[in-house]
């Protein structure tokens, strides 16, 4: 790069002072069919878009370029299944193959480019196949996380209108099989758009029962098809939509695209993950999240890497010593996940006494996302491992970290609490509620200065005027993360948690504002509440108020059984839903908004300061006699 010396201040410097200038030198990281003059342009209706011009394609970067150049021979790929006891590696040279079948099979099926598909699976090398396919033939992919409910998968089909879904014939959670061909067939008499296929990898432990003309077999059509070839595409054209949980009912699709993704992938691999063509990342995500589409597939294929995927949990898989092993039996540099997954094996093996059995020597950083790192998770973690643990912050919405320690241009000291310094292209800065400037170590707004940098998203599928009133309305020239937070003066970014009814449970953002939705559904209910509070394990999960009707003859343990499994059925189980109180009153303003933010702070035990609106702070009183009778929240249990 043009400057003199690569240090952070510098490099961060650069990048906004003259965006253009330094993300077009990034942008000389990846194969382009035609490189891009347009670094930086804003389009008709008013979104920042990078390399307009570029032609790409997503998976020729992330796959054939890497086996067409010197690495056909090296693991792209390992799977690891404690679950099922199945290990398979795959070369660069076969996940090219593997998925030029897939993408020919699709192509038999009708996907083109500007398709989309869904794909509904587990974490098996077929899902990240399916990913990659759709990418070589300039069709979008849209992920669904396996655990969600048919409720939820027709709200994304019918938002998506895929041509195709794929899905498996069943997940398996620990030692459970988790049966997929039930839960799509229902989510698709649900939806109202139906794609022309369905197409099912049949797995030994669970046959699928396959619909005539609808549902195609997977192993057969795969077989069957001609090779794909990879497909050019321009770079502002969308890779994949990722859905996630909004302030309503309905998920926001967030797009993102084929250009802007690849640069900024590969620029986080070297200057927050340090790690080079041939090294060895372990991401411990699902697919279904936005950590699992960046760090399992994308970013490590486009940068020469070898990815590991793990088909289970931290613990009990078989046992809480497999982070360890894989790390062990694969030479892992560089591990990432939720701080949720260390709480899980300190929870199993608080001595770590089975990290001792398994040799760590390659292993150089930790990286934790998604949620807030606890200080004692982070320096258990530290003193168990040996190496440094470096938190990052970011966004389904980013694609890749907005805050991090810059470990590939020098690492910094670890401050607990905190994901370190702005990466660069971020311009962060903290506002007050009149968008002005706050200065050191006052919380505020967590925003970012416009334009946002390649990899971020440009918009919401079809759905342009709800990213500006979400995102860009509250402070003009600004993205509106939704989080607060403070910088100290060090500069150092502490995030402090949602301010909206978006809560992050095990690093998985979910709406209270949907759940509220469905627990006021309940005949026997009233009115409720659904708070989200902090907890040791999942870093938040909701809890659920209602008041009854009157006359119900329910018990209120009948009523939260009933709540519970409304949740899961609807949602599902990684809502965490576990508690429903029936109360007699909610506390209130006189205006009748009800006080969620003071419910949580009481719960957590947080100082707080009554509301002068509050309409009769005695209902408060009530909420913490129930509260603690169950032994629920920080300051009862």
């Amino acid at each position: 790069m043009n400057t003199p010396t690569r240090t952070y201040a510098n490099e961060h410097t650069y990048s906004l002072s003259d965006p253009t200038a330094f993300w077009a030198e990034q942008a000389d990281r990846i194969p382009w069919y035609e490189t891009p003059t347009q670094i930086l342009t804003t389009d008709e209706e008013g979104l920042t878009r990078w390399y307009t011009d570029g032609v790409l394609n997503t998976c020729y970067a992330a796959v054939d370029y890497h086996a067409d150049n010197g690495r056909a021979d090296q693991n792209a790929l390992i799977y690891d299944s404690p679950v099922t006891g199945i290990k398979q590696a795959f070369t660069y040279g076969q996940l090219r193959d593997e998925v030029a079948r897939l993408a020919g099979a699709l192509r038999s099926m009708g996907v083109e480019k500007g398709d989309t598909v869904v794909i509904y699976m587990p974490m098996i090398p077929e899902t990240a196949f399916a990913m990659l396919a759709c990418a070589r033939l300039g069709a979008v992919h849209s992920v669904v996380f396996g655990g969600f409910a048919p409720h939820e998968l027709a709200i994304r089909i019918d938002d998506a209108q895929p041509k195709v879904v794929l899905s498996a014939s069943c997940g398996i959670e620990i030692d459970r099989v988790i049966p997929y061909k039930p839960l799509l067939d229902e989510a698709l008499s649900l939806a109202t758009h139906q794609p022309a296929h369905t197409l099912i990898l049949q797995r030994p432990q669970c046959t699928a029962t396959l619909q005539a003309g609808r549902d195609l077999d997977w192993q057969e059509s795969v077989s069957q098809a001609e090779p794909a070839g990879c497909v050019p595409v321009k770079a502002t054209d969308p890779l994949y939509i990722l859905y996630t949980s909004g302030t309503t009912g309905k998920p926001k699709g967030i797009v993102r695209d084929n250009g802007g993704h690849a640069v900024s992938m590969v620029y986080s691999m070297v200057a927050v993950y340090d790690l080079k063509p041939g090294d060895v990342m372990f991401t411990a995500s699902d697919f279904g999240w936005a950590v699992g589409h960046s760090y399992s597939v994308y970013a490590p294929l486009l940068r020469g890497c070898t990815s590991v995927i793990l088909e289970g949990k931290p613990v009990r898989t078989p046992d809480a010593g497999t982070f360890w092993r894989i790390i062990s039996d694969y030479k892992v540099d560089v591990l990432f996940t939720a701080p949720t997954a260390f709480r899980a094996i300190r929870k199993e093996d608080p001595e770590a006494s089975l990290r001792h059995q398994y040799d760590l020597s390659t292993l150089r950083y930790v990286f934790v996302a998604g949620e807030r790192c606890d200080p004692s998770t982070l320096n258990w973690l530290e003193q168990t491992t040996g190496v440094p643990v470096i938190d990052n912050w970011w966004q389904t919405e980013t694609g890749w970290p907005i805050v991090a320690n810059p470990v590939g241009i020098k690492l910094q000291e670890v401050k607990a609490g905190s994901a370190t310094w702005p990466t660069a292209g971020y311009d962060l800065q903290i506002l007050d509620e009149h968008g002005q400037q706050v200065g050191p170590t006052t919380t505020g707004y967590v925003c970012l200065k416009l334009p946002l940098p390649p990899g971020c998203l440009p918009t919401l599928w079809r759905d342009t005027p709800r990213f500006h009133s979400s995102y860009m309305s509250r402070f003009p020239g600004y993205y509106l993360s939704g989080d607060g937070g403070y910088v100290d003066d060090d500069g150092y970014v502490f995030i402090m948690g949602r301010v909206d009814d978006v809560i992050n449970v095990a690093g998985h953002r979910l709406s209270t504002g949907e759940m509220e939705e469905l627990v006021g559904s309940h005949t026997a209910v009233a009115e409720c509440a659904v708070v989200g509070i902090a907890c040791d394990l999942r870093g938040q999960r909701p809890i659920g108020f209602v008041v009854l009707k009157d006359g119900q003859t329910i018990t209120p343990d009948q009523v939260e059984k009933e709540l519970i499994a409304l949740i899961r059925k609807q949602i599902g189980a990684i809502a965490c839903f576990q508690q429903a109180l029936t109360v007699k009153r909610l506390p209130k303003t006189r205006s009748g908004k009800i006080l969620r933010k003071t419910i949580r702070q009481l719960a957590d035990g947080e100082a707080f300061t009554l509301p002068p609106t509050i309409d009769d702070p005695a209902i408060l009183d009530e909420i913490k006699a129930s509260l603690q009778e169950r032994h629920i929240g920080l300051a009862f249990a």
